[in-house]
Parts: structure tokens; sequence; C-alpha cells
């Protein structure tokens, strides 16, 4: 991902747009055109200017670890020594199973997710974290039902509206 000083901020154009590939995010860029009522030429610059810049992420969000056969989730709260911050991270991102990592201010010092296939190997991948040199102490809790999943789409309804975002 880019530098976020770099990375200006979308326009109504751009919600119009990320909309439409909300609705349908295989839609060819005539498709997106059509829809939107964009040139093709615009859609086309503005989704390469958002793979260039990060704005856009990755595709594997949208994948249910569950389908891989991870149905089992958990957030590991965890305090590190802050001079070994770097190499527990680059640690965590050798961990197949470790999905994301948060830096966190407050009460622990990063948030991860991670996904397990049962209740034993969730174990497994905790002792894996907690044996990190430079991770002082883990408190793991089980998500037990996702109530509100991951979604942008009301901020970019609200963009799109013309609505500033509130103070």
């Amino acid at each position: 991902m880019s530098d976020m000083a770099s990375m200006r901020t979308a326009d109504p154009t751009d919600a119009r747009l990320l909309k439409a590939l909300v609705a349908d995010a295989r839609a060819t860029a005539v498709a997106l055109a059509e829809r939107t009522g964009i040139s093709r030429n615009t859609v086309q610059a503005r989704l390469a200017r958002w793979h260039q810049t990060g704005a856009t992420r990755s595709f594997e969000r949208t994948i249910d670890p569950g389908f891989l056969g991870y149905p089992l989730q958990a957030f590991v709260l965890t305090n590190v020594k802050q001079r070994l911050l770097d190499e527990v991270a680059h640690s965590l991102a050798e961990i197949p199973e470790v999905v994301e990592v948060h830096g966190l201010s407050g009460v622990a010092d990063l948030l991860i997710q991670v996904v397990a296939r049962d209740a034993d190997d969730l174990y497994r991948i905790a002792g894996r974290i907690l044996g990190i040199r430079g991770v002082k102490r883990t408190n793991t809790a089980l998500v037990m039902r996702n109530l509100v999943d991951f979604r942008l789409s009301p901020l970019v309804d609200r963009l799109a509206a013309g609505e500033p975002a509130p103070l």
C-alpha cells in the first residue's frame, strides 16, 4: 500500500463508480461506464489509480475462511516489547493462519485476527504467537458470531449523495 499522505480522498464520481463495483465486483470497465454514465476512459483511469495508490484492497478480503477449512475465528490481543515490534510483525506474517494485524494504542499493542480449523488448532496458533521473541502476553477472544460484516457501502452512499462526512 502506498503512503497515505499521497493518497487523495474520493470524490462523488469515485463514489458512483464504487457503488457500481459493490453491486457487481466483476463488472468490466465498459459495463461500469454504462451503469454510471462515466466515460470508459475515466473508469479505466480511476480503477488504475486506485490500484496504484492502494485505495482498493485485496480480493482476498472477500473469501470466507470457513470455505478454506478454517471455520474458527479469533482475535488475539498482544503486548510486545516495543523495540522488537518490527521483528514480531515479521514473525506474525510468517504464520499462515494470521490473517490481519493492527497496531493499537491502549491496553494492548497488537490486535491479531487469526483463523483456525478447530479449538486444538487455535491452541497451537496461540502458542506459536506467544512463542515469538518479543511477545510478552496474549489474550485470545473467540469470535462467536459475526454481527456486522466488513462494510463501507454506507460511507460510499453518503459520498455519492454529496453529503460531507460528519465532523
